[in-house]
């Protein structure tokens, strides 16, 4: 049995088998295996298409075993899930005034003969304090001594179902993940690191993104089929963008200051001595210094020799990274290699480069803007579409919306349809005025303040820019889906569709084991109970790490409530007490129960979810994050405190190790509307207070206003004259939210030409 590609599987909803759907006997009975097999799936909150049911009857015992272990693995049932205290629900009764007399005690305590007890991490917990039977750790230092290898199992209200994954399925998803138009997220890139590991690569299939052809390039490195990596190298930057991936494991090409700079913020905030900070820049100088051998020198020397530009272009191509290149030139010893026989193109490439004999196309644009040139910057941008379309809305104020609108109409069909959904759906934002969000590859949100020619324009004005923006990209869309050819006469557009925002413009660099949700998605809450939980620290020895679950509710009056480690219960929120040192590992969790009922008679609006690492760099890539909510009720053990139900689970999310944050907020309660959205904006700070609440708005106010899936599907039938129908069976096209489940999939829409 495969367990690489059943958690792949897994995560749009399936389970892999290797059968083919025509072998399968929808007649069959179900065996005994399978029967107990289904139970351990109800148990974890799923349940099996009729078509998969018959398909388990032709796996044997051994199989649906290791298919239980992968899945109990996935769902973490077996790490350890006890908080610091028993029975959290009720609070402990403990203060500062506990806290600030154990740290007098332990100071003091042998002079002044204190009564207490002692703990195995030491300190000594004076009597009258904390109520010791209550916790499973020292409540002091936040040290766990006790675990459980228990939790809860069938509490879940609504089952997941499970569909059959056979391998034309899985080559399926590999495929249109190698073809999608559109960057692929965190939970996509695992995905397509597991596939290409497991199944050939496709003979046929066309890379468009650059981003995942560095994920191939890298594996027909490590299979010495370097040579065939060359197709997918089509410019100098191309090379340069694997060669750092290569060296960072990021796929964008993240400068060394900004990656040397980050690292040495992420240790700034910590209450240790200033010389950690140092340390950690300078460790992430000795990781990014540039070795290698000659056969990777002459492996990148090949590359650069087959570019297919000119010299010229190739030059102008390096210039925007030239620093980086110079470096690279060196380390690699290029200089060498270009003198050797049958390298003339690289030789001539680094001539130019080096004497500098090439002009820029950004530097023309550049003095166009200076000399106020509008006919020859629009000219310009007429020749590179994309960077046309990302300086739009600036160059509209500068030089008028009606001439700019009207240059960008006739490019407007070269560019992928992504990119002006993207347009359609920051339009309204940019030209509101109003605070944007900017996410730089580092992955921390900042805000943008609104562009200072704004001011020159009326509100009428600026609403009317916004709406031309919005006809134009709209109107694009409808001749692209006109052109697309189809016999279909009927469609069925799932309901749940018109909840999930189109992934245009949101990367996520979480990776998601049980689904591929977009962020943005609406998740309804069932219960009168939201339950969040963290658990970290898997595989780890035993150690301090401290990482905090925090909650930040906003209340009438611009009052707010937080439900953190310093506080552990407030309005409508119960905290099961703060950890900072991990068990040998197994790993140690965290939970917040939030209540609605008591939300609601408060008048809370939002509920804002977020984790953050308090004692390193940046949150634990061992670290898993999310919430669970049932129609029925959660029980919280009186014994261990343990508080997890898989079966309970509505989203789950796991950090992944290309992380770079301190903080992240991972959801946002809709409480009067009773939904969550689930979102990723990471943020620097080591607490909750970090999480600019002004961010976060902004941020909801842009998933708001962003198209849907159902919406672009209602586009898509209008152009092409399709009658909406309820009723899936007789529906020509059947667009469900297990379709949805698969963004590449999702993405094609958005592939439509003229």
């Amino acid at each position: 049995m495969n367990n690489n590609l059943t958690k792949v599987a897994l995560r749009y909803r399936a389970l892999y088998l290797d059968i083919h759907h025509e072998d399968i006997n929808l007649q069959s009975e179900a065996t005994v295996p399978v029967i107990a097999f289904i139970t351990r799936l109800k148990e974890n909150g799923f349940c099996v298409s009729e078509e998969l049911l018959h398909a388990l009857n032709a796996v044997s015992a051994n199989q649906l075993a290791a298919i239980t272990k992968t899945i109990n693995e996935m769902m973490g049932v077996d790490l350890n899930w006890a908080p610091l205290v028993k029975g959290w629900n009720v609070p402990t009764g403990e203060s500062i005034v506990d806290h600030l007399i154990t740290m007098f005690a332990n100071i003091f305590g042998k002079e002044l003969d204190i009564k207490g007890t002692t703990l195995p991490c030491g300190h000594l917990i004076p009597e009258g304090t904390f109520p010791l039977e209550r916790y499973n750790g020292c409540p002091f230092c936040g040290t766990p001594f006790e675990t459980a290898n228990f939790v809860y199992k069938g509490q879940g209200s609504k089952l997941k179902e499970l569909r059959l994954f056979t391998k034309e399925d899985i080559e399926h998803v590999l495929s249109s993940l190698l073809s999608s138009p559109t960057p692929l997220d965190g939970t996509q890139k695992d995905s397509l690191g597991i596939l290409l590991r497991e199944l050939p690569l496709p003979a046929d299939v066309n890379i468009t993104m650059k981003e995942t052809a560095m994920l191939v390039i890298k594996l027909l490195v490590e299979q010495d089929k370097a040579e065939e990596a060359t197709q997918l190298l089509r410019t100098p930057t191309d090379v340069l963008r694997y060669l750092w991936y290569e060296k960072t494991g990021y796929v964008q090409i993240i400068e060394p200051k900004t990656l040397v700079a980050h690292a040495k913020k992420l240790y700034s905030h910590i209450w240790e001595p200033l010389d950690k900070s140092a340390d950690a820049a300078k460790s992430m100088k000795e990781k990014l210094m540039l070795k290698y051998d000659r056969k990777a020198c002459l492996r990148v020397a090949r590359w650069l020799n087959a570019v297919p530009m000119t010299a010229q272009q190739a030059a102008e191509n390096m210039n925007p990274k030239r620093g980086m290149w110079v470096r690279m030139i060196h380390a690699l010893r290029l200089g060498e290699y270009s003198r050797k026989k049958g390298f003339n193109h690289l030789a001539e490439i680094l001539d130019v480069f080096y004497k500098q004999d090439y002009t820029t196309w950004q530097g023309n644009v550049n003095n166009a803007r200076i000399t106020n040139d509008a006919d020859r910057l629009l000219t310009l941008l007429k020749e590179r579409p994309g960077m046309f379309a990302r300086c739009l809305f600036a160059t509209m104020l500068r030089f008028g919306s009606d001439k700019v609108l009207t240059a960008f109409n006739e490019i407007a069909d070269q560019l992928p349809a992504r990119l002006l959904l993207s347009l359609g759906n920051a339009a309204d934002n940019y030209f509101d005025g109003q605070t944007r969000l900017a996410r730089p590859i580092t992955g921390v949100v900042h805000k943008t303040e609104p562009n200072k020619l704004l001011v020159l324009y009326s509100k009428e004005e600026c609403a009317q820019m916004a709406k031309a923006i919005n006809n134009l990209y709209k109107a694009s869309m409808s001749r692209r889906f006109s052109a697309q050819k189809t016999d279909a006469k009927t469609i069925y557009i799932d309901p749940m569709l018109y909840n999930i925002p189109v992934s245009v413009g949101d990367r996520s660099a979480t990776i998601q084991d049980t689904s591929c949700a977009l962020m943005g998605t609406r998740f309804p809450v069932e219960g009168d109970a939201v339950r969040l939980f963290l658990q970290w620290g898997k595989g780890l020895h035993a150690q301090h790490l401290d990482m905090d679950l925090s909650c930040r509710i906003s209340l009438p009056d611009d009052k707010v409530e937080e439900c953190a480690y310093y506080n552990l219960t407030c309005v409508g929120a119960k905290h099961s007490g703060d950890i900072r040192s991990i068990p040998e590992k197994v790993g140690t969790a965290e939970y917040i129960e939030l209540s609605l009922p008591e939300l609601e008679a408060a008048g809370a609006k939002y509920a804002t979810f977020t984790c953050n690492a308090y004692s390193t760099g940046a949150l634990s890539p061992n670290l898993v994050v999310g919430w669970m909510d049932s129609a029925n009720k959660m029980k919280i053990s009186e014994k261990k405190g343990v508080a997890y139900d898989p079966s309970c689970v509505q989203h789950m999310v796991r950090i992944s190790e290309s992380n770079l944050s301190k903080g992240l907020v991972f959801g946002v309660l809709d409480v009067m509307k009773r939904e969550i959205i689930w979102l990723e904006m990471p943020f620097t700070a080591q607490t909750l207070r970090g999480a600019d609440s002004t961010s976060i708005e902004t941020l909801l106010h842009k998933l708001e206003n962003k198209l849907s899936i159902g919406e672009l599907l209602d586009m898509k039938a209008k152009a092409q004259g399709l009658t909406l129908t309820e009723d899936t069976d007789n529906a020509d096209e059947v667009y469900t939210y297990e379709w949805a489940l698969n963004p590449a999939d999702v993405s094609k829409l958005l592939d439509a030409q003229t």
